[in-house]
């Protein structure tokens, strides 16, 4: 089991004693030093700048997969259908290189995958048209984003803990199922701040669920910390599949049956299980990476010596992961790509109403 692995597994389960107390250690100081930006935050030695147009947020209280991504792209989806140009500000994770760059603009795509980071690359090819803007200092992103492209709104991804800019409407994402894990700061847990900062939220969505009954420790957070915010729920639905040799649309019910075998390099692998069983896809095994994972002939290589040894037809994974190995030589057998979008299952009218409150400023 790698490190990573081990991590995981003991903010779900626990640690051993002697793990515990240094992890408990380290969370302390973490907990200090957000307890010092929040107190300057509050007597003004640290501010928020206020962009000339609505921002809003998409973000998480945990490390791992929530859902933002497909988030992110309903919220862009939302913003135009209520008449603005909106466009994406993302920092871009484990892009090459640094500094403001505009991965898409009004026409087409101008960086690949390795300069932009795959999330940005994604939404830039999921959102023809929206203007993808990447850099670690989101404000002068969302001014870049103006002055170029004149968007009259941005999406921030992965914003909730960036407080640099002030923002209009901001949306937490948590999993339905355990969303806080052990409940207890990084290192020791997942938790990149305490609960009490979902008072900052003015949405919160928990995915993996239709109803709010089934969120029942999100919805529990909420009472506790943040009463009077809206709880929605969603669901993430595949939309349609592609085979990668051929760039040839495949229904998702010609997939049913299908002996296939799955891999993924997401944070949260699980919600792709929940999504290929939805499809009636029969997996003869499911290989998981670490999130954000770059492959190789060799990853790709071993990957096809377990299809054939387990009678795989083909191979399935997601759009994310396709995009981080489509430079890679073809397989042998056929590789099927899901694109996923985010469905909101309960809480609709809340989520409506929110974007249209923000106007124009």
């Amino acid at each position: 089991m790698s490190a990573r692995q081990r991590l995981l597994e003991g903010w779900e389960r626990g640690f051993s004693p002697g793990a515990e107390t240094l992890l408990t250690a380290v969370a302390g100081s973490y907990r200090g030093l957000l307890g010092a930006r929040e107190w300057m935050y509050a007597r003004g030695l640290l501010a928020s700048r206020s962009l000339d147009f609505p921002v809003v947020s998409i973000g998480n209280l945990t490390v791992g997969g929530t859902g933002k991504t497909p988030a992110v792209e309903l919220a862009v989806r939302t913003l135009a259908e209520l008449g603005h140009r909106p466009g994406v500000v993302s920092r871009g994770y484990g892009r090459r290189g640094g500094g403001l760059q505009v991965v898409a603009d009004a026409a087409s795509i101008r960086l690949d995958a390795e300069e932009a980071g795959d999330e940005p690359f994604l939404l830039a090819r999921r959102l023809p048209g929206v203007p993808v803007v990447v850099g670690a200092n989101r404000y002068d992103a969302g001014r870049l984003a103006r002055a170029r492209f004149g968007v009259s709104a941005i999406v921030l991804d992965d914003g909730f803990q960036h407080r640099t800019v002030r923002k209009d409407l901001e949306i937490v994402m948590a999993r339905a199922a355990t969303p806080w894990g052990n409940g207890r700061l990084l290192p020791g847990g997942p938790l990149r701040e305490p609960l009490s900062g979902l008072r900052r939220a003015n949405l919160v969505v928990a995915t993996g669920a239709h109803q709010a009954e089934e969120a029942a420790e999100v919805a529990s957070a909420i009472a506790r910390h943040a009463p009077g915010v809206p709880l929605l729920t969603a669901m993430h639905v595949a939309t349609e599949c592609f085979e990668a040799g051929a760039m040839r649309f495949v229904p998702l019910t010609g997939l049913a049956g299908a002996r296939l075998l799955a891999f993924a390099g997401i944070a949260s692998p699980a919600g792709f299980r929940r999504t290929l069983a939805e499809s009636q896809v029969t997996l003869t095994g499911f290989q998981e990476f670490r999130d954000h994972h770059w492959y190789s002939r060799e990853d790709l290589a071993r990957l096809e010596g377990l299809a054939a040894g387990g009678g795989a037809d083909g191979l399935v994974t997601t759009e994310k992961d396709w995009v981080r190995l489509r430079r890679l030589p073809l397989l042998r057998r056929p590789l099927y790509v899901l694109s996923v979008r985010l469905l909101l299952t309960s809480g609709e009218p809340a989520w409506r109403a929110a974007f249209a409150r923000l106007g124009r400023r």
